[in-house]
């Protein structure tokens, strides 16, 4: 079987776990053929992960690089009616019909010249703005407009590879490029979320400085309607905790469509992990230095701890060069708060080696799905502290002694303090928590699960065991 995978700024480029999860689903299903569709902000990017042997094509689009097809393509005046129709109703607070734009547009064909030049679409534009826009000068409308949508044409415009399935790991761009294969080649589309991308970008775009308020509602706007789409149109939905199943559901996923499949690890290769005891208290945040992770949260919870615990050291687990300035930025924190010789940044480690040794995961982020990082931590024998995000709290049975609100340090902190002072109680508790991960996280399950998946919707038929 040959499957596409639409991957936008993750695998193989960007370490995390999303792209922890693609890699294991490649090289735990070697008997399909995978096809990788990547979607980037810069090309040439270094890859973060080896390939394994069973993917055979790569195709990446930079979302800044333009395709330019010819202009006056001969099929131009079939399609800019609809492209125009489109775009009325998705700035109606209607649904967007993109299917039967993707029906109308051709692959290979990019309106990145033609939005700008055919008298249709430019008189959709000016209307548009006198519209909705009248006291802003045209020219900021305009490029605003110009930057959420010429990516779209981008992704529109790309070719994938052959296969016999398309296998969308979020919505957005990604979603969009997949759902454009299943209806232009009559193949399924699989859409599997571990977070849910429309609200991501929101999170991004209302933080943005640069963009003017009916600018940030236009993106906005754009991608709830591509997230929209992708969950009315695809074969199959899954997601990794009821929550955001329902969710799903509320925007648009007819609900026998949908299914809940947790996440799962190597529990053998978490679980064989020696402990060690090490003098003094040792805490850690495995992840991604970026504002998502909330590290700063992290720094002045260790602050807080440091205080009262002369024996503590702090560890900050994960790549540092994803986004320069924001690491920048904590090592400054650190520095300012005087934990320069009790703080450290590891960037990427084997992070077996600290679960070893540590004494609590401490987790701040301000948004998370179904972080495998805690699983891998139960399994090792580490317990966690988080902030109540997520599946988070689910997994962690509501258990308000290891929960705390986002940004909240003082809270964490205590939660960590009671850890530290109630040691028969946690180790109670993180048995419990193993035993859980080895019914419920099982990576051979969830490998089970998506080879089933993958032959149901290749056209045989699904288990009972599934359905129910």
């Amino acid at each position: 079987m040959k499957v596409c995978l639409f991957l936008e700024g993750s695998y193989p480029y960007i370490t995390g776990g999303v792209s922890a999860w693609v890699h294991d689903l490649i090289q735990g299903l070697p008997e399909v053929d995978f096809s990788l569709f990547t979607i980037s902000a810069s090309p040439n990017q270094t890859l973060r992960y080896v390939l394994p042997s069973n993917v055979r094509e790569h195709i990446d689009v930079v979302l800044n690089q333009t395709v330019q097809s010819a202009r006056n393509h001969p099929q131009l005046n079939q399609f800019v009616p609809v492209v125009a129709e489109t775009h009325d109703t998705a700035f109606q607070d209607r649904p967007m019909d993109l299917v039967r734009l993707l029906k109308a547009l051709p692959e290979g064909v990019s309106l990145h010249n033609d939005a700008m030049s055919h008298q249709k679409l430019w008189q959709m534009l000016t209307e548009r703005n006198t519209q909705t826009n009248p006291l802003y000068p045209f020219s900021d409308y305009l490029w605003s407009w110009r930057g959420s949508h010429e990516m779209l044409f981008q992704v529109l415009a790309a070719r994938p590879p052959e296969a016999d399935l398309y296998h969308a790991v979020s919505t957005g761009f990604a979603g969009l490029a997949a759902l454009a294969a299943k209806v232009r080649r009559s193949k399924p589309f699989l859409l599997t979320e571990h977070g849910l991308y429309h609200k991501e970008r929101q999170m991004e775009i209302r933080k943005a400085t640069f963009l003017s308020g009916y600018q940030r509602d236009q993106w906005i706007r754009l991608y709830d309607q591509i997230s929209s789409a992708c969950y009315r149109e695809a074969d199959l939905v899954t997601a990794l905790f009821e929550t955001n199943r329902q969710e799903q559901i509320r925007l648009g996923s007819p609900p026998d469509r949908t299914r809940v499949v947790p996440n799962g690890i190597d529990i053998p290769r978490f679980s064989a992990v020696a402990r060690q005891h090490k003098p003094g208290f040792h805490i850690g945040l495995v992840g991604r230095v970026v504002p998502i992770k909330d590290i700063k949260t992290f720094i002045v919870t260790c602050k807080i701890l440091g205080d009262s615990m002369p024996d503590a050291r702090f560890y900050c687990i994960g790549p540092t060069d994803e986004d320069p300035d924001y690491y920048q930025e904590c090592l400054r924190l650190v520095e300012s708060l005087g934990l320069g010789d009790r703080l450290v940044f590891t960037d990427r480690q084997n992070v077996l080696e600290y679960y070893a040794f540590l004494n609590v995961l401490l987790l701040t982020s301000v948004r998370e799905a179904q972080p495998l990082v805690i699983l891998e931590a139960w399994s090792a024998g580490v317990l966690t502290v988080s902030t109540r995000v997520g599946n988070v709290p689910e997994m962690l049975d509501y258990d308000e002694r290891f929960l705390a609100a986002t940004k909240d340090a003082e809270a964490l902190a205590l939660k960590v303090r009671w850890l530290r002072e109630n040691p028969q109680e946690a180790e109670q508790v993180l048995q419990g928590n193993q035993r859980k991960v080895r019914q419920i996280y099982d990576k051979t399950t969830l490998m089970d699960t998506y080879r089933t998946m993958y032959g149901f919707l290749g056209g045989r038929p699904w288990p009972e065991s599934v359905l129910n």
